[in-house]
């Protein structure tokens, strides 16, 4: 039998798509990757995960994981060779078990993280991980990115709100780790190895995830600021004052705010400009009031201190969203400006004014006019830094021509103020060169070992995170 056969009867041959527009699986979200695939397969459970595998390793065919193509670093589509496997989690939407007393929640690799926050809030409990593209992005995605968002800093990336997984091996095999124990000592931690491995060493198909009780009250607050010092000050106030209640740290420049602006004129913005905007959240399990009275203390003195120059406190659940609304607002707007060059690096907190000082100022120097659209989760160290074109000149062309370059800039001041080039999305195409040339050569030795362990063939997202 032909690979195309084996893989009808493993899913049925309505669910092996060879032809028509194929578009939204084989170009990435950002435009920027473009495959062709030998087939997008859509199975409905792990048997037939399993099976396609194993069909794909009898016939020497890769595969590529896909959830929701949300990802930004070129992870999730096929190359152009032709000769590649997408296989899609779409179908896998069921929500196994939601377990009230355990606090856990067992759910397929394709169920959408918005749903998974409903079927939570239905059981009056939280499941916190939230980011921009909750809508469409898919549980096996976050999961194999480790996805962070605006929840890290109180209750961390993905991987620490996961107990267990269920995996299918490189060679169809079915590892049941659906555990929701917080305490498992029993060898080498599984789990960690699949969590942020990109769909590398074997396709995500499960997850028991983590959830809380539901917090009384949530305080949403917008704060403007003249310096990223000045934010830093804020943050380690906001930690003193209001300690794990502080949930949620944002950042943004004033360029980012203008953007959206000038792309988005209907959405209000409460505050006047300002060099930066900080957002603000805190949860409290006592009362509104309570947290209310904590909330404006904390910004009654910064503002005193010198801090913040002008605050703005939601004052129902309506406008806390419309402030973050705003916030996810700044890639939409860049967006609509046009192509730019994205950076999602992570710093030590107290090295994050340096580090934005020293590298506005080197890009500036190389490239007159440069645009800087820097916001992200400054509670857990992690800046969206992007680099738009100067006005009037193409988004492409600047591409084009400068991007080696300002990544060099950029990157070269990350390692030097001792931070990462990938904070929450990941490796993929993208900064799979940067790594190599970057990462120590021990990390990378380990890393290929692994590789090579759970997946000889090289079946697994062959060419991402690490080179060939």
């Amino acid at each position: 039998m032909s690979l195309l056969d084996d893989l009808r009867t493993a899913v049925g041959a309505s669910q092996v798509l060879t032809d028509g527009d194929l578009s939204a699986y084989e170009i990435d979200w950002r435009r920027r990757y473009r495959g062709k695939a030998l087939a997008v397969v859509r199975p409905a459970n792990t048997a037939e995960v399993a099976a396609v595998v194993r069909a794909c390793a009898r016939h020497g065919v890769s595969l590529v994981p896909q959830g929701g193509n949300t990802g930004l670093v070129g992870a999730s589509v096929p190359d152009d060779s032709g000769r590649q496997v997408l296989l899609s989690t779409q179908r896998m939407q069921r929500i196994r078990e939601i377990d009230t007393a355990n606090l856990t929640m067992t759910v397929e690799a394709g169920c959408v993280l918005q749903a998974v926050q409903e079927a939570a809030a239905a059981q009056g409990l939280l499941f916190p991980l939230s980011l921009a593209a909750e809508g469409s992005c898919t549980i096996g995605g976050n999961l194999a990115t480790n996805a962070g968002g605006t929840q890290v800093l109180r209750y961390g990336n993905a991987r620490e709100l996961c107990l267990g997984l269920e995996v299918v091996t490189a060679d169809g095999e079915i590892w049941d780790g659906l555990s929701g124990l917080r305490k498992d000592n029993t060898g080498y931690d599984l789990r960690d190895l699949y969590i942020g491995s990109e769909g590398t060493l074997g396709l995500i198909t499960a997850a028991t995830l983590r959830l809380y009780p539901r917090p009384a009250a949530r305080m949403t607050a917008l704060a403007a600021l003249p310096s990223m010092d000045a934010a830093v000050g804020l943050l380690q106030r906001a930690q003193a004052r209001l300690g794990a209640s502080l949930t949620g740290f944002e950042v943004m420049n004033q360029f980012s705010l203008e953007l959206v602006r000038r792309h988005f004129p209907q959405q209000p913005q409460p505050l006047p400009p300002s060099a930066w905007t900080v957002l603000m959240e805190a949860s409290d399990h006592e009362s509104e009031a309570h947290a209310r009275a904590l909330f404006e203390s904390l910004l009654e003195q910064a503002y005193e201190d010198g801090l913040i120059t002008d605050a703005a406190v939601a004052e129902s659940l309506e406008q806390s969203r419309a402030l973050w609304h705003l916030r996810e607002s700044i890639p939409l707007a860049q967006a609509e400006e046009g192509l730019n060059i994205k950076h999602d690096i992570s710093l030590p907190v107290s090295r994050i004014p340096a580090f934005v000082a020293f590298t506005d100022a080197a890009l500036a120097a190389h490239l007159p006019g440069v645009r800087l659209v820097d916001f992200g989760h400054l509670g857990d160290g992690n800046l969206h830094y992007n680099v738009q074109a100067p006005t009037g000149v193409s988004g492409g062309e600047f591409l084009a021509a400068h991007e080696k370059t300002v990544n060099r800039i950029v990157y070269d001041a990350v390692t030097a103020h001792g931070g990462s080039i990938s904070a929450e999305h990941g490796v993929g195409l993208l900064k799979r060169e940067e790594l190599a040339a970057r990462k120590s050569p021990v990390a990378l030795g380990l890393m290929r070992a692994i590789k090579r362990a759970l997946d000889p063939q090289g079946l697994f997202n062959p060419g991402r995170l690490l080179a060939p």
